[in-house]
């Protein structure tokens, strides 16, 4: 028996260093794709509906004021919610290209009961300066990360359905947020609107619905005049970074997923020319929020887009790495071609196969497989 019992463990101990060596092969066999995303003219559309660009590309058949008149409403709206909420009429003049840029200097200290229109905050050249700094981009950071709840409400999301339900129990489980789950157990017979008053309460009433309601209207206008421009950007960011089982095998978009199952990783980074603090707040307004983190997004401001690249491959350093840019201006295209990276020009002009609607992740795959050839893995499944 006890001859039994020791063949049985060593069989089950050569299985499990048979598992262990096969996942540590899967894990050294994976391939993380990371695209890296400009902003304006890529993703949203904002500074060529100001200049009237994107109205001339279709030759009178668009409204070119009313094109206008929606810019100065995103620009109202953005500039409004980086005052109100993000500190930026403070910080407006001391850009840093991420927010963990002087992560360094935060001691931790406990926000709750900080006046920040008393501190005295002022150019960060100095240590004290720079901690406040960065307390400030500790707040922002949060508040980024917490706007999930009011995005799903105006996603269609109903808090008192069961789809809504597992929605917000996935956030509790995710960030932890007590507040929540008293509120649903508090409010289980309640109406789904007080449900959702309480949810904002949990989230420090960043935005009211009113203020919701006007940037969804904003943004159905904007994106019935762009013919779906918006909704066509976000929907192929989403496969990009949460996967997508249609996609083409050439550019897999699994998501960033870890697991040693997966035979790809997909992450999406914002680098854009635009100062940082407005760039989240955009983020937040066009809906990429819940797809691109806060900190995935790097500001070139001051430093270039190559700077920033820079730090973006030593940051996704490793042997299966691979890196896409996709966007409109010639600065990412220059520094994408430094960097030995594909780089993918989107188009405005209608008809065009590289703009929203229209590009493809087999486009993109296209442009992956002409700098890194096509992997063993995605050749099986051709």
């Amino acid at each position: 028996m006890d001859e039994l019992m020791s063949g049985n463990s060593t069989i089950s101990n050569q299985k499990m260093k048979a598992s262990v060596k096969d996942s540590a092969k899967k894990t050294l066999d994976q391939i993380t794709n990371v695209y890296i995303w400009d902003m304006d003219e890529t993703l949203i559309l904002l500074k060529s509906l100001l200049n009237g660009t994107y109205a001339e590309t279709f030759n009178g058949l668009k409204d070119l004021q009313k094109g206008v008149e929606i810019g100065k409403m995103w620009e109202k709206y953005i500039l409004q919610v980086a005052d109100d909420i993000f500190f930026y009429e403070q910080i407006e003049n001391y850009n840093k290209p991420f927010l963990d840029a002087l992560s360094q200097y935060d001691d931790g200290l406990d926000l709750s009961d900080y006046d920040f229109n008393q501190d005295g905050c002022s150019s960060p050249y100095d240590d004290l300066n720079k901690r406040k700094l960065a307390y400030r981009h500790r707040i922002i950071a949060d508040k980024y990360k917490h706007c999930i709840i009011p995005y799903m409400n105006r996603a269609g999301f109903h808090p008192m359905d069961s789809g809504g339900k597992s929605v917000i129990l996935a956030c509790i489980a995710v960030r932890g947020i007590i507040l929540f789950f008293c509120g649903m157990l508090l409010c289980s017979h309640c109406g789904s609107s007080i449900l959702l008053d309480m949810l904002i309460l949990g989230l420090r009433n960043i935005f009211d619905q009113e203020m919701i309601k006007l940037w969804d209207d904003l943004y159905n206008m904007t994106d019935s005049y762009t013919d779906r421009w918006l909704s066509s950007a976000r929907a192929f960011l989403e496969q990009c970074s949460d996967g997508n089982k249609d996609s083409t095998p050439l550019a897999p978009a699994n998501g960033f997923v870890d697991s040693t199952d997966a035979k790809f990783q997909n992450v999406s980074v914002l680098v854009t020319s635009g100062s940082l603090i407005p760039s989240l707040v955009k983020c937040l307004l066009f809906r990429l929020d819940d797809l691109i983190t806060d900190g995935n997004v790097y500001s070139s401001w001051e430093v270039g887009k190559l700077q920033c690249f820079s730090w973006i491959k030593e940051r996704f350093s490793g042997p299966n790495v691979r890196f896409c840019v996709i966007g409109d201006g010639w600065e990412e295209c220059e520094a994408a071609q430094t960097m030995r990276w594909p780089f993918v020009k989107i188009d405005l002009r209608p008809g065009s196969s590289h703009r929203f609607p229209g590009l493809t992740l087999r486009t993109v795959g296209h442009y992956f497989s002409i700098v890194y050839g096509i992997p063993d893995a995605e050749n099986d499944d051709e």
